[in-house]
């Protein structure tokens, strides 16, 4: 099946991974590519993170001694993995092979309001270095850090004015360091600069879950919790859309939620789903 429109035409391909025998996914909260093309599969499963390559064969997997509630994740230049979990209330960096090189948060230990963390979504990185962690299932704050986990500052309150949020989601950061935040529930962007400071928003979403920015094409993919990706330019103009709105098992649709979302370096886009196990679609851009 064919998705999308004009130079954002997408190929569905289906059945496109392979687990080791007896292995099953659950709930597929994010998706990341690394440097080499392969794939990082974070889920809700006996075996949290899962690496295949971009045919699909299984590659390695990790972190069923440290992770356990599986949300937002990040992969760095230097393929330094960074994993949101939520209900354990921090983030930890991973070597591509599974290292724990650094926890931020304590896990199970949920701050108190206002302060990190309680129940975080995702994380995001400046030119700098500096660290976003966006804190957004019972907080409605974006923390900033050092790159070594020192919190710097704290913004955000419930609402639905500027810099207020109703469930801040995910959070990524362009070329020119404007902090894309994602507040789902009130179907909206709203960016800011590297200090907090409210720089504008997109409205009229359908309670978007995650982006991915490609800055060299001027564009943004969205997973958009009401069955729909969409693709834009970084000005707003919409490129292309698909998904009704309504659940559908159709190849290339969605049976609940798109959640996680990426890119890989061919223009290949993944995008996960929660809410329902094992879904994890694979769109191959048409050249």
């Amino acid at each position: 099946m064919i998705y999308g429109d004009g130079d954002y035409t997408f190929e569905v391909q289906e059945n496109w991974w392979t687990l080791p025998d007896g292995w099953s996914f659950g709930w597929i909260p994010a998706v990341a590519v690394d440097s080499k093309d392969q794939v990082y599969v974070y889920s809700r499963s006996e075996h949290p993170m899962v690496v295949f390559d971009r045919d699909g064969n299984f590659v390695k997997a990790w972190g069923e001694d440290i992770l356990e509630d599986s949300h937002g994740i990040y992969i760095d230049a230097q393929d330094h993995v960074y994993c949101v979990e939520r209900e354990t209330h921090c983030m930890h960096k991973f070597t591509s092979d599974g290292e724990l090189l650094m926890t931020v948060g304590t896990p199970h230990q949920m701050g108190e309001p206002g302060d990190p963390f309680r129940l975080p979504t995702d994380v995001a990185f400046d030119s700098q270095g500096f660290m976003y962690i966006t804190d957004g299932y019972d907080n409605a704050r974006v923390h900033k850090y050092t790159p070594d986990g020192e919190l710097i500052k704290s913004w955000g309150e419930p609402g639905t004015g500027p810099g207020q949020f109703n469930l801040v989601h995910c959070v990524r950061i362009d070329k020119e360091d404007k902090l894309w935040v994602l507040d789902r529930e009130n179907n909206r962007i709203q960016f800011f600069d590297t200090e907090g400071n409210y720089q504008g928003e997109w409205t009229g979403l359908h309670q978007p879950d995650t982006i991915y920015i490609d800055d060299e094409a001027g564009v943004v993919y969205i997973a958009e919790l009401e069955q729909r990706v969409s693709i834009w330019t970084t000005g707003g103009d919409k490129l292309t859309e698909w998904g009704r709105g309504v659940e559908s098992d159709k190849p290339g649709e969605f049976k609940k939620c798109p959640h996680g979302i990426w890119l890989d370096s061919r223009g290949d886009l993944y995008v996960s789903q929660v809410q329902v196990d094992a879904q994890l679609q694979k769109f191959v851009r048409q050249k």
